[in-house]
Parts: C-alpha cells; structure tokens; sequence
C-alpha cells in the first residue's frame, strides 16, 4: 500500500527526533489520571496561575480595557477602573494602528520597544536600541527564531547547560543542529567550570562539529543557581575568544530568593568589561512575562535584545520574524507594562507594589520549604533553590529500584516519577528529560504550589519516598553523584 505524505514513515526525521519531557511520558499519564477523577498537582511546568497565583491588578485592568475600548466611552468607567489605568490604556491603544484585533509591525509596537529599552537601560546602565529589540509571543518563540538563524545543518553545534530546559534540545533537533553538552557541577551548586567548556568545544571539533552558539540559563532551569558576576565575565570571555554568540535566557531574572547573588544581566557585564568584549562579543537576550511575579504564561509574551550583531543580520531575523506578520499584540501590552510598571505616587503603585512583593516573599518562603523538605527524605539530596522557579533534587536509587526499572522497561528516574505519580497525585519530571551524568538520577519540581498547601505536598512526598526505599533497599549500594 502507497505510503501517504504524512504517515509516520514519512514524517520530517527531525520532528521524530525532537523530544519535549516537560509535557512528556509523565506529563500525558498525569491527564489520563485527571480524566479518571485523581487530583493531580502539575508541578512538571512553570505554570503560576495554574496552581493558583493570582494575576496582577493593575495590568489585567489596563488590558482589559484595552480589549474591550468601548469601556473607555462609558461614563461610569471611572468606578470600575483607576485613573492610571484607564490613562494607560489610552497611551497604549495610540500606539496601534487598530486596537489589539490589528497586526502589529513585526518586530513588536514601536512604542512599547522603546519602553522595552528604557527599561534594560535603567535596569543595566547602558544605552539599549529599540531597534534591536524584538517582541515575541513568549521568550521561547523568540529562541527558536534566533536558533533557526545560528543553525545551517547537522554539522553546526550550540552548546547547551546540562541538565538543561528541553526547549533547547527540541528546538535544535527540529532544526537539525547538534547539541553540544557542557556539564554544570552539583556538588558546587551546579556551578559552571570553563574548562569544562573549552573540553566540550575541543571535543565537538574534533567529530568535524563547528560550534556556533553558547546558551546560558540565568536564573537556572532545571537547577534554581544564579550565575555570579565573575562567572558571566568567564563565560563573556570564552565567547569572545571562541567566536560564539551568546544566547542569555533570562526569563527568570524576577525570581531570586537570596541576597548573595542577585541577577546581574549579561548585558551590563558585557558593558562594563570594555573594549574589545564590548564591541567583540555577540549576544541576545530573552525575556518574558510568563515568569517572575507576572505569571503570565497563557498571553504569550517576551522579547529578545541583540548586542553587536551586523545590521545585514538583524535585517535577515527581521525577514523571519515578518514570516508570522506580527506577534501577539495584547501580550506586547502587557511586556510594556511589566517593563513599565506603576511608579510610586500613582494610583494603582501600593496595590500593585504589595501584591508584588506578596507573590516574591512567599516563593521564597516555598523554595526553602521545598528544599528543606527534600533534605529530609531518604536517599534525597537537593541544592538550595536560589533562583527561578525549581528544585531539582537528586534521587539516589538503590540497585534494586534500578533492576525494577529495568524489568519494567522504564529509565530508573521515570520508574521513580510514575510511582511518585501513581501513588501520591505529585506530577514531576524526570531528571533524564534534561540531561544528567551518567547513572545520577533526578527529579525537577516547580515550587509554585500553593504555600499553605507546601507542607502536605512535601509530607505527602517524604512519605512515598521513604516507603519507596524501603521497598527497593537491598543494602547493596546506591546511585550517587
């Protein structure tokens, strides 16, 4: 029989290549088991509002008026929204060309570019272009449009942190690229050794590999570290040195739960070595109102910053962006607003400035919970959340849970993760799903559960998992770092 064009046989070999754990095995049992009347609690994606955050005031009221202008008309609107707010989404519907229903240019409103660049040069102390700044239906479109440029075929390599998120692995298997691993070190809070980099360029050069791109994820997803500022330096260097564009995630840069090393950009570091880093070293950055005390995952918005990239290229990602003819103009708002949030004196500042503060004191408050509670369990060893919105815990595996493992036809970490699923309604993903050495086994878990729930979550945890190595301990040794 005639193979049809899109039978299996016949699909795209990189799309079959393409893996994507965080809505994975685990992910998709979790829905059956919903479907079936379980409570599930879905902490495998950082998803806030899922588990219960609440949106911001202030935005939510600015863009709902912007959505619906006719309020703006109603001589009543005064008593249902604040004076700031109503004034806000005036400015920002000036700035379309149709309201929210028309395209936007596609590189994002100009207007909110340029709120986008005075906010990283306030943030930063440098001058920042809106010209080479870019709006993006989340920060993760934004990755796959400057990936799809970097990389020409199998023989171009990005080196990528692992464990790493799995948008990366995706995406460069969907282009057709190659992943080259650099391994961040547990037992120094999953720190980053360049010399483990210069191993892992070396090595991808040797299998006839042109290494093109470095990506850092800063806060860390999986890991929750903060790079320090000697670090970025290091790594700034390296780039300059091997002729890399670094690809700086920075997502998470909202979501700091220590005072010992606060997020400090790649950007302003890059500025402040000088010449000829400064002018040598290029660099994008990605940014997004999905995450840090905004939430907003389902509205789709982000951006990205380039750094001494040719204007003939900025050209060329132009052209790609226009493919999509614009991106998602109500998230683009909200981008403004996050980058330009109330100012002390206006109307809406203490609202929004307590509800702020709230959701950030509280995540805090969960990742030491979340950590602490992990470093009670048997055989548990987690790092210190720092940073973003994760604990990644290594599960040490005793041999008899492995051989289960292995009868069952199951990486051991995802054996341990269906169990934990199954027998408590905790939704995880397996370590394996982002990379991790050899015979080391991990978890990684979101810490936005509610916090009055955190206590029973990791009670609930603690339980099933002392249960789980007494079963499997036959005394013979674990899996370890």
């Amino acid at each position: 029989m005639a193979l049809k064009a899109l039978d299996y046989d016949t699909l795209n070999e990189n799309v079959k290549k393409c893996q994507y754990a965080v809505r994975g095995e685990l992910y998709l049992r979790a829905s059956e088991l919903q479907k079936e009347g379980k409570k599930i609690i879905f902490t495998n994606v950082g998803n806030p509002h899922a588990l219960g955050q609440k949106p911001l005031t202030f935005p939510r009221q600015v863009v709902a008026l912007c959505q619906a202008p006719f309020l703006l008309d109603d001589p009543n609107v005064g008593m249902l929204f604040p004076a700031d707010a109503i004034a806000r989404a005036k400015h920002y519907l000036s700035l379309t060309s149709g309201g929210l229903g028309a395209y936007s240019d596609s590189r994002g409103l100009p207007g909110v570019r340029k709120e986008v660049a005075e906010f990283i040069q306030r943030r930063d102390g440098y001058p920042s272009d809106p010209e080479l700044i870019f709006l993006t239906d989340g920060a993760s479109k934004g990755v796959m449009q400057i990936l799809n440029c970097v990389i020409r075929g199998d023989g171009d390599g990005i080196l990528v942190p692992v464990p790493q998120y799995p948008l990366y692995s995706a995406t460069i298997s969907l282009l057709g690229g190659t992943l080259v691993p650099y391994y961040l070190d547990e037992s120094q809070n999953w720190g980053l050794d360049v010399n483990n980099l210069r191993q892992s360029v070396a090595q991808a050069r040797s299998q006839g590999i042109t290494v093109r791109a470095m990506v850092i994820i800063n806060p860390g997803n999986p890991t929750g570290q903060c790079l320090s500022e000697a670090n970025i330096r290091e790594i700034l260097k390296f780039c300059y040195n091997e002729k890399l564009v670094l690809l700086g995630d920075e997502v998470y840069q909202q979501n700091i739960y220590q005072d010992e090393r606060p997020f400090i950009s790649s950007k302003k570091v890059l500025m402040e070595m000088g010449s000829p880093f400064s002018k040598g070293v290029q660099l994008v950055s990605f940014h997004t109102v999905s995450k840090g005390y905004w939430g907003e995952c389902g509205q789709r918005g982000g951006y990205f910053e380039m750094t001494n990239l040719p204007p003939r290229v900025v050209e060329e990602i132009y052209k790609v962006a226009s493919i999509a003819l614009s991106p998602n103009v109500s998230a683009q708002i909200l981008m403004g607003l996050m980058v330009s949030p109330p100012k002390p004196g206006d109307i809406s500042y203490d609202q929004f400035a307590r509800e702020s503060k709230g959701i950030l004191e509280s995540l805090r408050r969960r990742a030491r919970i979340m950590t602490d509670g992990f470093n009670s369990c048997k055989n548990v060893v987690c790092n210190f959340t720092e940073g973003a919105m994760y604990s990644f815990p290594q599960i040490r595996l005793p041999p008899g849970a492995i051989q289960a493992a292995k009868q069952a036809g199951k990486v051991p970490d995802v054996f341990y993760c269906l169990k934990l699923l199954e027998a408590t309604g905790i939704s995880t993903v397996p370590g394996s799903g982002f990379g991790q050495k050899e015979g080391v086994f991990h978890l990684r878990t979101t810490i936005l559960p509610a916090e009055e729930e955190m206590p029973e979550i990791m009670d609930s945890f603690k339980k099933f998992n002392d249960e789980f190595m007494t079963q499997y301990d036959n005394n013979v040794g674990y899996s370890r770092m």
